[in-house]
């Protein structure tokens, strides 16, 4: 990346607003909810000040800023993304269509990234408009029988057992997983808590009545190791920006407190600190696929199945897709009716012609 000087040189576009008052000097447009990044910093400070000011999640912006990069390598690395015309910026996103033949969603998102750039960061408009779109087509998501769960969680080694019997149980995301807090579970009321999901909803759960106790003993195993870390120096966890200059004291405290955290303080390459993070997403990943080779299982199972398999075993206990929405935090209800196409026994229980002879 050191070699895209072009993305280092300071961006001076227009920007008619900048010298018109104190409070836009300051960096904000006038009646906009926008930011004017410092004309004098690199391009990727830019994006990362503007980032920071619309609460993009970290992973966004690296993904976002990832696409840029891509952008510019595409035209040449000593070309600057505001010198780019919409038309080749249309080019580009049809090549990721038919030469590198990139799934719908990855185009989609490579769209969001160049778009959040031009209009967010550089204050320009660009029309982009009929390029090759990816076809998305129909796919259906992969789903455990009831047994082929038993066996996988069976299989399972033991400290990954509570975290993975949670993403079946409780119909959660991996991320969502990782990242409750200790104030997100209620075991009392058994209901969990899921605070920024997928589209930065918050949204309720259940935690089963069998994961009670080991919930509890969880807890407990986090709160020694809070107490050593703070004995020791650490103890503080990393909170949103905002939260994190209201409440100062908030990220030693016990509530905000992961309750998966990883075995090991860490450097946070955000700002360079030392603090203990959540376990990492791959770690889950591995030891599903492991517990899945060890069981036996012929699908590429991922801890996502578990939340597929969640859903479509609620629906064929006869729950109200309704309410498994809810569960799931989908925002329409044709999401969720994706998975009434891979029930055992999807619609109203249509029997084969071959088990009636």
């Amino acid at each position: 990346m050191s070699r895209l000087f072009a993305l280092s040189i300071p961006v001076f576009a227009t920007f008619p607003s900048c010298r018109a008052t104190s409070a836009e000097a300051a960096g904000f447009a006038a009646g906009e909810d926008k930011l004017i990044p410092n004309p004098k910093a690199r391009l990727k400070e830019q994006f990362h000040e503007v980032c920071r000011f619309k609460h993009v999640a970290m992973r966004t912006e690296e993904a976002y800023w990832g696409w840029v990069v891509r952008l510019v390598r595409f035209f040449g690395s000593k070309i600057h993304p505001k010198d780019l015309s919409g038309e080749q910026v249309k080019a580009f996103l049809t090549h990721l269509a038919t030469v590198e033949k990139v799934a719908a969603s990855t185009q989609n998102q490579a769209l969001n990234a160049v778009m959040f750039l031009y209009r967010e960061v550089l204050h320009e408009e660009r029309v982009v408009q009929g390029f090759e779109r990816v076809r998305r087509p129909a796919r259906l998501p992969l789903v455990l029988s009831r047994d082929e769960v038993r066996r996988l969680l069976s299989a399972l080694e033991p400290e990954y057992e509570l975290p993975v019997r949670l993403l079946y149980g409780s119909g959660l995301r991996l991320m969502e997983l990782l990242r409750l807090r200790v104030k997100d579970v209620d075991v009392e009321r058994g209901q969990i808590v899921v605070h920024g999901g997928k589209g930065d909803k918050d949204r309720l759960t259940m935690l089963p009545d069998a994961l009670r106790r080991a919930t509890m003993e969880q807890l407990d195993r986090v709160k020694l190791i809070h107490e050593e870390d703070l004995k020791n120096g650490f103890g503080a966890v990393w909170l949103p920006e905002g939260l994190a200059r209201k409440f100062p004291k908030a990220a030693k405290e016990w509530g905000w407190q992961w309750v998966f955290p990883a075995k090991s303080i860490a450097i946070d390459p955000a700002d360079g600190s030392r603090r203990r993070h959540h376990v990492k997403e791959d770690t889950l990943q591995r030891a599903v696929k492991a517990a899945a080779r060890r069981a036996k299982l012929a699908k590429n199972v991922t801890p996502h199945t578990l939340r597929h398999s969640f859903a479509t075993h609620l629906l064929e206990a006869g729950y109200d897709i309704r309410t498994v929405q809810d569960l799931l935090g989908h925002q329409d209800v044709s999401t969720t009716q994706i998975y009434t196409h891979v029930m055992a026994k999807p619609g109203i229980g249509v029997r084969s012609p071959l088990d009636n002879i």
